[in-house]
C-alpha cells in the first residue's frame, strides 16, 4: 500500500472501534524507521486491545500484516508497525504521560 493510502486505511480502521482523538504526524527526516505515525485513544484497557486487534486483521485480510505489535496483552499502549506506518494506541493517561504528539512534532 502507497503511504496516504496505508495512513487513510490506517484511520478507517481506528475509527470503526471507535478511537477518539487520532492524530496523524509526518516523521519523514525525523525518523529512519517510519514516515508516518497515527496515533490514537482508547476509552479502556480493553478497548485499546480491540482497536488494535480489529487493525491487525483488518490488515492481514488486506494482504499487508504487520510487521510488529507490541503491547497487546497489557492493553495500556498498543504499538501495530505496519512498516511505513506505524499506529499508536494509547489509553488516556499513558498518551497523557508520554506525550508522543509533543516529541515529533
Amino acid at each position: 500500500m502507497k503511504d496516504t493510502t496505508l495512513t487513510q486505511f490506517i484511520i478507517d480502521k481506528i475509527e470503526d472501534m471507535k478511537a477518539r482523538d487520532v492524530v496523524v504526524i509526518d516523521v519523514v527526516g525525523k525518523s529512519t524507521v517510519t514516515d508516518t505515525l497515527v496515533i490514537c485513544s482508547g476509552n479502556s484497557k480493553r478497548h485499546v486491545s480491540s482497536i488494535a486487534e480489529n487493525l491487525i486483521k483488518e490488515s492481514k485480510l488486506a494482504g499487508h500484516p504487520p510487521l510488529s505489535v507490541e503491547g497487546k496483552d497489557v492493553g495500556e499502549w498498543v504499538l501495530v508497525d505496519l512498516g511505513d506506518c506505524v499506529a499508536h494506541v494509547m489509553q488516556d493517561e499513558t498518551r497523557d504521560f508520554f506525550q508522543l504528539e509533543k516529541l515529533w512534532q
